[in-house]
């Protein structure tokens, strides 16, 4: 097999491994991991607000609203005004949302994390930079992605 087929096989996985992952935590939590990571970012505190989550995830604003949207109407967030300050609004988990992240299976991401975590220095920044070049090959570059490894829209279409 030509180096060629070896990469496009490659990459091929890496998208498989995506949508079925996604799949799996759609079935089991009834949230996406996009959303799911909205949970995981709105629990490191017990509340985030949406400029927080947006800034975090390196999404809009807007596309937030959307998924803070759809998660309160799941019952799995609400959203409280501020005590500290009535302008802002915090989103929090409800019972639900913190059963989704106990219960749900373990995020492909935090899989990578942990293993790219243990390599050496050397070979974290030849991969990021073999990554960037793929992207820039697939004309991907400047498209906008959050740190979620998840093949559909990052804003809900619902």
């Amino acid at each position: 097999m030509d180096r060629i087929d070896s990469s496009l096989i490659a990459l091929r996985r890496i998208v498989r491994a995506t949508e079925l992952f996604g799949r799996e935590i759609r079935q089991t939590s009834g949230v996406t991991p996009t959303q799911f990571r909205v949970l995981q970012i709105v629990s490191e505190q017990g509340y985030a607000t949406a400029k927080a989550i947006s800034v975090r995830m390196r999404v809009s604003q807007g596309t937030v609203t959307s998924l803070v949207d759809k998660l309160v109407r799941d019952g799995v967030a609400v959203r409280e005004k501020s005590t500290q300050d009535r302008r802002q609004t915090n989103i929090l988990l409800t019972d639900a949302g913190r059963a989704v992240l106990r219960d749900a299976p373990d995020p492909l991401q935090q899989t990578f994390v942990r293993k790219f975590a243990a390599m050496e220095n050397w070979e974290q920044a030849m991969l990021v930079a073999s990554l960037e070049r793929v992207a820039a090959m697939l004309n991907a570059e400047d498209m906008d992605a959050s740190p979620v490894l998840d093949t559909g829209e990052i804003r809900p279409t619902e």
